[in-house]
């Protein structure tokens, strides 16, 4: 039966409007950015990875940053919230916690690659770590009631399929509802060509939906993934920063890359969340990772750049945009 990206399904019995994503972003995928994902057209939303130490020990920060999730956000379509760690107890309990936000499913990140994460015995180290993997993926579904999804890569160096192995008994023996996987080895992080011949080799072999991740940033070649691979959905990463308007592309419901004006008034909606999440002291300076992928955009040089990066205040980075009559409109 033919599908269409266009098209409903569900994970874990949560329906999900259609096969478009909003891939887990660490560092980056909070509230407001899931909620700039769904307004341009994402069916589903992955939080950044938050540490489940951090919440079973009630880190104050992250327990009221990282876990907030916004009403209009939860209109829009399903919430996964994404932890990490390594400690099956300390998951159980992070877990529960997160179920009372309100979110629809827990996702575990098994795959990223950053060496201080590594290094505790989370991330990507727990494909070389079978047992405690299905340890942790078992707790997060006990302890939160909810439907368990994992993020996987096929292992840590090219050649190495431990992440392969892994999938199969996270779904036997843990009963994950899902799977995503980027088909990158560890050590190219991001670099590379992704091995899409294996993601569809798990989709065809799974009992669960399999998402797909990686090296999607055009929506020819989006679409020629989903079609290739198989996949339930497809999950936009890098690709959508500073770009949300790739959501309506891959979906069918524009052609045209955003005018200007498009451009300066995305940024300014993303000034005005940031404010309201984290005040405008913090905010002027958080914002500074988020102005180059507009900066790049708008196809500004490097005086715009600088003028952003030094910008102390919000007001003095929206007059740099030439936004303030936008903020006052």
């Amino acid at each position: 039966m033919a599908r269409a990206l266009t098209d409903s399904w569900t994970l874990g019995g949560v329906e999900i409007p259609n096969r478009v994503a909003l891939a887990p972003l660490a560092g980056i995928g909070n509230w407001f950015v899931r909620l700039q994902a769904k307004r341009h057209g994402a069916g589903l939303a992955f939080s950044e990875m938050v540490s489940s130490h951090a919440i079973h020990y009630g880190n104050e920060k992250t327990c009221r940053e990282l876990l907030r999730v916004h009403p209009e956000e939860r209109a829009h379509g399903p919430v996964a919230l994404q932890l990490f760690g390594n400690d099956p107890e300390i998951m159980r309990s992070a877990a529960a916690t997160a179920a009372r936000t309100g979110v629809d499913w827990i996702d575990l990140n098994m795959g990223c690659p950053v060496p201080k994460v590594c290094k505790t015995g989370a991330g990507a180290a727990l494909v070389r770590d079978p047992a405690r993997a299905v340890e942790l993926a078992r707790a997060a579904r006990e302890g939160s009631g909810l439907p368990v999804t994992v993020k996987l890569r096929p292992g840590l160096r090219p050649g190495d399929r431990h992440g392969i192995e892994l999938a199969y008994r996270l779904v036997e023996e843990a009963g994950i509802a899902g799977l995503s996987i980027h088909p990158r080895h560890a050590s190219q992080q991001h670099r590379g060509r992704p091995d899409y011949d294996l993601a569809k080799r798990l989709v065809e072999e799974l009992p669960v939906p399999v998402l797909v991740s990686g090296g999607l940033r055009r929506p020819d070649h989006i679409r020629a993934v989903f079609e290739h691979t198989g996949a339930a959905a497809v999950l936009l990463a890098r690709g959508s920063l500073g770009n949300p308007w790739l959501f309506e592309q891959v979906l069918g419901r524009r052609d045209e890359e955003p005018t200007r004006a498009e451009i300066l008034a995305e940024l300014d909606w993303v000034i005005e969340r940031a404010v309201e999440h984290l005040g405008e002291g913090r905010a002027a300076r958080y914002l500074r990772k988020f102005y180059p992928w507009y900066v790049e955009r708008l196809g500004e040089g490097k005086a715009l750049q600088d003028a952003l990066q030094r910008a102390a205040t919000i007001a003095e980075a929206r007059a740099a945009l030439g936004i303030g009559a936008l903020a006052a409109a």
